[in-house]
């Protein structure tokens, strides 16, 4: 299943994982969008929690949604699951990528 976004998670990507009918995952959306942009180095993916990618969900250990991931190459490296505000995310996405480059 993970072959299946091989190309779409090369490099740093901010993962997305988000359903259908949630109120916070759309209002998540715009502010991971505004986020990654400003930061130019970091690219969103976005990845519908259903039926066609649970088995991708499982192997993520996704229990909930909105969770976003951050992954290098497809490696997983940091999550976060539950809404949060820009604020707090924007403190999170910079301390955690800046923790994966100085290791």
């Amino acid at each position: 299943m993970k072959e299946q976004y091989a190309e779409q998670l090369k490099g740093l990507c901010c993962i997305e994982i988000r359903g259908e009918s949630c109120a916070n995952c759309l209002t998540l959306m715009p502010i991971l969008q505004e986020l990654c942009q400003k930061r130019g180095d970091i690219r969103l993916v976005h990845i519908e929690a259903d039926y066609s990618t649970a088995e991708l969900m499982e192997e993520w250990e996704v229990t909930r949604v909105p969770t976003i991931l951050l992954a290098e190459d497809g490696e997983i490296f940091a999550r976060c699951a539950g809404f949060q505000p820009e604020e707090i995310l924007e403190i999170w996405l910079d301390a955690k990528i800046e923790e994966r480059k100085n290791k």
